[in-house]
């Protein structure tokens, strides 16, 4: 009797373990050239403007560029978003968080879709490219106003 009772809390502990990793909030990571945008249905291949949307149920949506996941954000229930994650341009790959980040819309720095939308992590290196591409600084709220 004992072993039984001891399987039947093994099996409890094993599904509550899968359903929360099932559940985690966090980025996945983008296969390039294969996976597919949520929105614009292209391939995504430019590891400096991907951007991801994770819900709070854990469901990822990938866009190949920023202006992407903007456009979709009409798509998506705000109260159930838990992530707007964008890739840093400094740092090819990287996620960063969106709502914290720093915008970039320069006509010398061509995103995938052609919103001249570049993303970055930290502040300085946007002002370092903005003196070497030109183009107009913005945050994340004021980035979403103009899409």
């Amino acid at each position: 009797m004992m072993r039984l009772g001891a399987l039947k809390c093994f099996s409890i502990i094993v599904l509550f373990s899968a359903i929360f990793v099932a559940c985690s909030i966090e980025a996945e990571p983008i296969n390039y050239g294969k996976d597919a945008c949520s929105y614009c249905m292209m391939n995504i291949v430019d590891r400096q403007y991907a951007a991801e949307i994770v819900t709070k149920k854990g469901k990822v949506f990938k866009y190949d560029a920023i202006e992407c996941m903007i456009r979709d954000i009409k798509n998506r229930h705000a109260d159930e978003v838990a992530l707007f994650l964008i890739t840093d341009y400094a740092a090819p790959g990287k996620f960063v968080e969106a709502k914290t980040a720093t915008f970039l819309i320069s006509e010398k720095l061509q995103s995938p879709m052609g919103a001249n939308l570049t993303g970055f992590e930290k502040l300085s290196d946007a002002e370092k490219i903005q003196r070497e591409k030109l183009g107009t600084l913005y945050a994340w709220n004021a980035v979403k106003n103009l899409f």
